[in-house]
């Protein structure tokens, strides 16, 4: 079972962001309040919930680099006893490049993270003023390089087609990141979210999103880019050097497997007697440390039917070069006609009884997946 840790908290809300965010400055009670709370969660579903291994802890966000590291290394020191492991375990905490934040990382290291991933986003002043970041250029290299120093692993993350983005500023841009020396990075295109401040500007006519073919173009050089760099595109949104460098929890959420949820908003998938539940925690901060007190953290809880299961692994399974297992769509038999049809048509094919998105599909996998499982 992996672990993941939601901290809301930031120094700063991201126009583009429609996570489960709020502003840190004011709040440093409730952020020791939250920690606490979140470490009685961990204990009382770990009593729910009986014997499991800890396959990995995430720590994300918000801003979990703001954590006090000893809240940190108090909470990696609770899965470890509630879930001992029989082997290592994969600790990552997402990161701002700040100075300040970066002043941090031997701290965090020291308290048991061993993977780092970095909210870089740009390497460009200009542009990381229009995202709303609160770091520089300047600034991020030097955390990258502190990063690489602290920890054994470390990934960045960079957001493409942004307003007046050509396909040579792209390449240029993957060219000055891939100078850094990390081994994952996490390349995702410009989301206008609605309910966010880049919504409403582009609802203004402030600004617009790239089209279709631009957007197309702009993902044909993120693979062209980095597989010449040696990153293996092995998820839709996420590169590594080598199998070792990928992504130990998001390979275990996006093969099916159980993840315990905790901290306001935080999503959990439990298999208990069988069945497969969904839950989700509340939302709000006071909201979800009252809910932990009273023994009830989760705002949701419901039970996966054969379908619903399906559909969500063959939705993030799909994502991967690996696939899904072509016996999950036993459950979705009405799905045969648009496989066979999508097969054909070279957007997916099937290789050792594994279901894949081939180089065609993959840039339309939105539609891929809503094709087969609309039916």
């Amino acid at each position: 079972m992996a672990v993941y840790v939601h901290w809301p908290f930031c120094a700063r809300i991201c126009p583009y962001c429609d996570f489960n965010v709020v502003r840190a400055r004011g709040n440093a009670d409730r952020a020791a309040g939250l920690a606490t709370a979140i470490l009685a969660d961990l204990a009382a579903q770990a009593d729910l919930i009986g014997t499991r291994q800890a396959a990995s802890i995430f720590f994300g966000g918000g801003t979990p680099s703001l954590m006090d590291p000893a809240d940190v290394a108090a909470v990696i020191a609770a899965v470890r006893r509630l879930f001992p492991a029989g082997g290592p375990v994969e600790v990552t905490l997402e990161a701002n490049p700040t100075d300040a934040e970066a002043d941090r990382f031997a701290a965090f290291a020291a308290a048991g993270v061993n993977r780092l991933s970095m909210g870089v986003q740009a390497l460009d002043d200009a542009r990381l003023a229009f995202l709303g970041r609160n770091h520089s250029a300047a600034e991020a290299r030097r955390a990258v390089a502190m990063a690489a120093r602290a920890f054994p692993r470390l990934s960045i993350d960079l957001i493409h087609a942004l307003p007046g983005q050509s396909v040579a500023d792209w390449r240029a841009a993957l060219g000055q990141a891939l100078d850094l020396g990390f081994e994952h990075v996490s390349p995702y295109q410009l989301t206008v979210a609605q309910g966010t401040a880049f919504a409403r500007a582009v609802g203004r006519g402030d600004w617009a999103p790239p089209d279709e073919d631009l957007s197309a173009a702009l993902y044909e050089a993120t693979q062209e880019t980095l597989g010449a760099a040696g990153f293996d595109a092995y998820e839709v949104s996420n590169h590594a050097r080598d199998v070792a460098a990928r992504s130990t929890h998001n390979l275990h959420v996006w093969r099916g497997g159980d993840y315990l949820g905790v901290g306001p908003g935080a999503h959990g998938r439990l298999t208990r007697d069988g069945t497969r539940t969904a839950t989700v925690a509340h939302r709000k901060i006071d909201a979800y440390v009252a809910g932990v007190a009273a023994g009830t953290p989760w705002a949701e809880s419901a039970a996966l039917n054969a379908v619903e299961a399906a559909e969500e692994r063959v939705l993030l399974g799909l994502r991967t070069v690996e696939g899904v297992p072509l016996s999950v769509l036993d459950a979705l038999p009405a799905a045969a006609r648009p496989l066979a049809e999508m097969v054909e048509e070279g957007f997916l094919t099937v290789v050792e009884g594994r279901l894949i998105a081939t180089a065609a599909g993959r840039p339309l996998l939105d539609a891929v997946t809503a094709r087969l499982l609309t039916a």
